[in-house]
């Protein structure tokens, strides 16, 4: 299996219109959209997954740099999303020497 960033999109791209793209170059398991939660509207970036590593290769290749839309894609092998600590973080608590900090 492989998982594509798909980038710059349209935002009147739709999820079929991606689907057809892909499908030249295999088997496409899932499309998906990226959304603003508030919105609704599309955020300008989707990943697309491929059943075959090789077709997704071959798509990734043929594929980024291309119109769509009047956009230019950018189209890459996803990266896992980072992992995201428990905590906060970040603040300006204590600093050293037991001193508090003053803003």
């Amino acid at each position: 299996m492989k998982n594509i960033f798909v980038g710059n999109l349209d935002f009147n791209t739709g999820e079929d219109e991606l689907r057809k793209m892909f499908e030249v170059y295999g088997q496409v398991d899932r499309v998906s959209i990226m959304t603003d939660r508030d919105t609704g509207r599309s955020r300008g970036f989707g990943f697309v997954e491929m059943a075959n590593a090789e077709d997704g290769e071959k798509a990734i290749a043929a594929l980024n740099g291309t119109q769509l839309g009047g956009r230019t894609l950018n189209v890459n092998e996803a990266r896992p999303k980072p992992e995201r600590g428990a905590g906060g973080g970040g603040g300006r608590g204590r600093e050293r020497g037991g001193r508090s900090s003053r803003w």
